[in-house]
């Protein structure tokens, strides 16, 4: 799924939600979002309301370690954009508005703390990040490429920077960066303009140098009310110096073996110090450490008990003390903007928000929680919940909570094999053959023989056909192996040659011997490998004289080796027949193959002890190349009329188009039909609908279905804007055969890098804030559901629009593209009986004569009886009403998918409204233009033409103002004047148009 495929992730969360054990947390400056960081390395965003109501919205995917610290990237409002860092050195730069990852790098060192430092050359501001960390100088990265600059180093006592902070002074055009070293060295370095613009020239040293004894300094703040003292808090003491030398004002100690983690001014003569435990303290400073005070440095280099600042609150958290695994995360922020609040906020590592607002005025009482939730909490609160692949299993009576441990998708059988585990032992797991047609949940198939937790499963089918297509392997804790029959669900043969459990199942490659083809590798936790053979059902090799765990697996075929890699750095050579052992140091290289599906479903979890989530991932390439391949594998077609009747049906199956064949097949059940009228007895009937029961009734190994039909099926219905035009609607239901969802669906965005963000469940909460303050009236739920997400982000709609119109465009051209599937069509309606209606039951005395030949009624039955005016007479006017009904519901078909498209391309900003509309990005629509898809490239061309047009000539122009900085100048003067006087400016040309193509006309139409 990588590279530049249009591919759109739809996430199925479940009931349980995923750990997030916060380690870092950020506000935005207009206190409408909470990004949290966790030790896992996905990144949460809530948001937050003006009545500080919190709601998660989004979750971010990226980062392969634990989030150390977050900052913002940018100043203005337009442009909310964060950057956050990881313990193994990774950057990524994230908008906050769609989860978008903007840039990302990876650097050999780890980020510890980031600060945004903004600063004006001309008229354009420009962001730099300051980042210090595990490394003996300040690094000053680019804000938007993530690029470093230049460094911040120390002459003096160079060592690691454990805190920093940027002091910004009104009065000249320095600015001041001190920073506490682990030593707890002070150093002080000058930011002017022209060090502003360095980039890549030699580093900036320090301008003062200075010990102040703050050995494992926590952070550092700088009063923003008195632009006069520094709060540096270390994790035994906290200490007030004076900005201007940096001398002490003032010492607190901490009490009760508690840890100082960190603390912030609240007033010029209060500062908040929150502890380890997760306990806040409110202290008034002295007089002495007060610049309006007349005793302002009056304790300079003295030790008095007067010096220490009284406590005056106190702020415990968690009154209900849970046990926590990691140490709460508390932070302090201010309000720029109105309202202006002071909010201190703390996350634990149950994913949980505790904020408190903290009034000018402090209350006499203890100070209660202003908004506290967590993850699990919000989705607890989901109505209905939110759904997950196996939730039917767990709202069957008697059932018990049950959790999934892993699965497995596989795209040919279109099934997911889910290992469930109830009670911390998953003895079973679940087939489920997803069948996107059928009403209700997909059917599914309990397989059981397992005496201990499922650990891993293997499908060999799947990645060679020279295995049987109905052999299914599965390994667990109880050291076995099971070969299944993945179609009746039996249990074919047991392999317990491991002492350990079972970890990996791994299929040899093509070119090993014919013996080894038929095996799987097995991999157990007492570090042995085997080699068992599916077909003699037996083990051929087993190697188990591997000291260490084994980590990697490789295969020299040539030479019929086994190469196996453990934890201490050894390698193991095993021949594969014989199973003879070598020691071999040779680094070996096996890529694996790649092959591009329409949907792979893949199982996520943010923790090792959380259930899987699974995330659909639809390629919209490859989904229109499977089409068009499917399309043109069909005959070709040819013209049916009355004539075609009378050849054999052998003819017309070979000779037809697939419209034709549909034609063909339904004029004949319908003639078949009649016939029976006329001809047939009633135990005849009888037995006709007896083995169309049968027929219906069928087992879940033979369902048949078109995965590629299905699929397409299920990405539209998720896709389309559903209640904005009730005609369309109505068409899409009844002859495209669309699917219309019953709640919101939590979308995805894979952006740069293959970084992923993925919607919680809970973001429909937000969305409904964010679309009440646009239109000013309170909406509910029925407001957005089915609409699409088209008002979510810009790069969401973006990315949704570009799918829905090459899609639509697609199935345009193809013949009779309905998701209507054959045992949802409804058989041609009979023609009136004498005597009475098709309703009425057949009177008896008005029953035509029936043939008594029992010959005669067999060759009836199966289709081979000829009349001899079957070309003429009413027959053959009912087969040409046939034809003509098919035709018309091909051509409805068709244009069906054009009104689809030209609703996204066109109508979509006036009938959702601007206000609940995000339009997409040209950026995005630009980058497309040449896209290697035809599909994908003509949908955005519509779509960016028709975005400009409804930009308007303004519009037009600010686009070329924010690009031009961006677009290379080519100047030729014999081309300009020979262009001057008969080019046409593109608003004349906009204007001139009558009609924007957002749609590719049917050839047919």
């Amino acid at each position: 799924m990588s590279g530049n495929n249009l591919v759109l992730p739809i996430v199925l969360w479940g009931r349980m939600a995923p750990t997030h054990c916060i380690s870092s947390l950020l506000v935005m400056d207009d206190f409408s979002t909470i990004i949290t960081g966790c030790h896992d390395g996905q990144i949460c965003l809530w948001d937050m309301t003006p009545e500080l109501e919190i709601c998660p919205r989004a979750m971010l995917f990226g980062h392969t370690a634990s989030i150390t610290c977050l900052s913002k990237a940018s100043a203005g409002s337009d442009k909310q954009y964060i950057v956050s860092a990881s313990e193994s050195g990774e950057m990524c730069l994230w908008d906050v508005n769609d989860g978008r990852c903007i840039e990302f790098t990876k650097l050999a060192c780890a980020h510890t703390g980031i600060q945004f430092y903004q600063f004006t050359i001309g008229t354009q501001k420009e962001g730099r990040l300051l980042c210090n960390g595990h490394y003996p100088e300040i690094l000053v990265v680019d804000a938007t490429s993530l690029e470093v600059l230049y460094s911040l180093v120390s002459k003096i006592s160079p060592d690691w920077i454990s805190s920093m902070s940027i002091i910004r002074s009104h009065r000249t055009q320095e600015d001041t960066v001190v920073a506490v070293s682990v030593t707890g060295i002070l150093k002080v370095w000058i930011i002017t303009a022209e060090v502003s613009r360095m980039q890549d020239l030699d580093p900036v040293f320090e301008e003062e140098s200075k010990p102040i004894y703050c050995q494992g300094c926590q952070s550092i703040s700088f009063c923003t009310f008195t632009q006069s003292s520094l709060l540096v808090v270390c994790s035994k003491y906290w200490r007030v110096f004076d900005a201007g030398d940096y001398s002490l004002l003032c010492s607190v100690p901490s009490e009760n073996y508690q840890a100082w983690t960190g603390g912030e001014f609240i007033a010029a003569d209060k500062v908040i110090i929150w502890t380890e435990d997760g306990c806040s303290y409110i202290y008034k400073l002295p007089a002495s450490c007060q610049r309006a005070s007349e005793h302002f440095r009056s304790d300079v280099g003295k030790t008095k008990e007067g010096s220490i600042p009284p406590l005056i609150y106190s702020i415990t958290d968690r009154s209900d003390k849970q046990l926590l695994i990691c140490p709460p995360v508390t932070r302090f922020f201010f309000g720029r903007r109105e309202p202006f609040y002071k909010l201190l906020i703390q996350g634990d590592s149950a994913g949980r928000l505790s904020l408190w607002n903290i009034p000018d005025t402090l209350p006499l009482q203890q100070l209660s929680v202003s908004s506290t939730i967590s993850l699990q909490d919000a989705f607890d609160k989901l109505t209905p919940v939110s759904s997950g692949i196996i939730d039917q299993l767990s709202v069957l009576p008697g059932s018990t909570t049950i959790t999934l441990v892993v699965s497995s998708y596989h795209p040919f059988p279109a099934s997911v094999l889910c290992f469930v585990s109830n009670s911390f032992r998953a003895r079973s797991f679940v087939l489920i053959v997803m069948s996107f047609c059928r009403a209700g949940w997909p059917p599914h198939r309990t397989l059981r023989g397992h005496r201990n937790k499922v650990t891993c499963v293997l499908y060999p089918y799947q990645i060679s056909p020279r295995y049987d297509q109905r052999s299914l392997v599965s390994g667990g804790v109880d050291f076995s192996v099971i070969v299944w029959d993945i179609f009746t669900g039996e249990m074919k043969h047991i392999f317990c040659v491991h002492g350990g459990e079972i970890t990996q199942l791994i299929v040899p490659p093509e070119n090993c011997s014919t013996r080894v083809q038929h095996c799987v590798c097995s991999v157990a936790s007492d570090h042995s490998v085997g080699l068992l053979s599916l077909r003699e059902r037996k083990c051929i090799m087993l190697a188990s004289r591997h000291l260490f765990p084994i980590q990697v697996i490789k295969w020299r075929p040539a030479d019929d080796y086994l190469v196996v890699g453990c934890s201490d750095g050894s390698v193991y050579v095993w021949q594969m027949d014989t199973g003879e052992n070598w020691v071999f140091i040779k680094e070996l290289d096996n890529l694996p193959k790649y092959s591009h599906n329409a949907l792979v479903v893949q199982a996520m979890k943010t923790n090792l002890t959380d259930p899987d989530m699974h995330v659909l991932f639809f390629d919209v390439e490859a989904m229109i190349i499977q089409l068009l391949t499917e399309e043109a594998q069909r005959p070709n077609p040819m013209l049916v009329s009355p004539e075609t009747l009378q050849k054999s049906q052998a003819g017309a199956d070979k000779g037809g188009s697939f419209l034709a064949n549909k034609i063909f097949k339904q004029v004949k059940e319908t003639m078949k039909e009649t016939i029976k009228e006329h001809l047939l007895d009633e135990d005849e009937e009888e037995e006709e609908e007896m083995r169309r029961r049968e027929e219906k009734s069928k087992s879940l190994s033979l369902l048949e279905y078109n995965l590629t039909m299905d699929t397409a099926k299920l990405f539209m219905s998720c896709l389309h804007a559903w209640g904005l035009n009730e005609q369309l609607d109505t068409i899409c239901l009844d002859r495209l055969g669309m699917l219309r969802p019953h709640c919101p669906i939590s979308f995805g965005l894979i952006s740069r890098g293959g970084h992923m963000s993925l919607m919680l469940p809970t973001f429909k909460e937000s969305l409904l804030h964010q679309l009440s303050l646009a239109t000013g009236r309170k909406l509910a739920l029925s407001d957005i559901v089915g609409k699409g997400t088209y008002g979510v982000s810009r790069a969401v709609t973006t990315q949704h629009l570009l799918s829905v119109i090459s899609l639509a465009n697609t199935l345009m051209g193809m013949t009779n593209a309905t998701f209507v599937g054959e045992h949802m069509k409804k058989a041609p309606a009979r023609p009136p009986r004498p005597g009475g209606t098709p309703e009425t039951p057949r009177r008896t005395s008005a029953a035509p004569p029936q043939p008594s030949n029992p010959a005669l009624q067999a060759q009836i039955k199966q289709g081979n009886y000829k009349r001899k005016d079957l070309s003429t007479g009413p027959l053959c006017m009912l087969f040409l009403l046939c034809v003509c009904v098919c035709v018309c519901v091909c051509v409805c078909v068709c244009v069906g998918w054009s009104q689809l498209a030209a609703m996204h391309c066109v109508m979509l900003p006036d009938l959702l409204g601007l206000d609940k509309f995000r339009p997409p990005l040209l950026e995005m629509l630009a980058r497309r233009w040449q896209d290697r898809c035809l599909e994908v490239r003509e949908a955005a061309q519509a779509l960016l033409l028709a975005e400009l047009r409804r930009i308007g000539q303004s519009g037009r122009k600010d686009t070329i103002d924010m690009w031009a900085p961006y677009l290379p100048q080519y100047v030729d003067s014999v081309s300009s004047r020979k262009y001057t006087t008969t080019s046409v400016s593109p608003d004349k040309a906009y204007e001139k148009s009558d009609k924007c193509p957002q749609v590719r006309q049917h050839p047919q139409l």
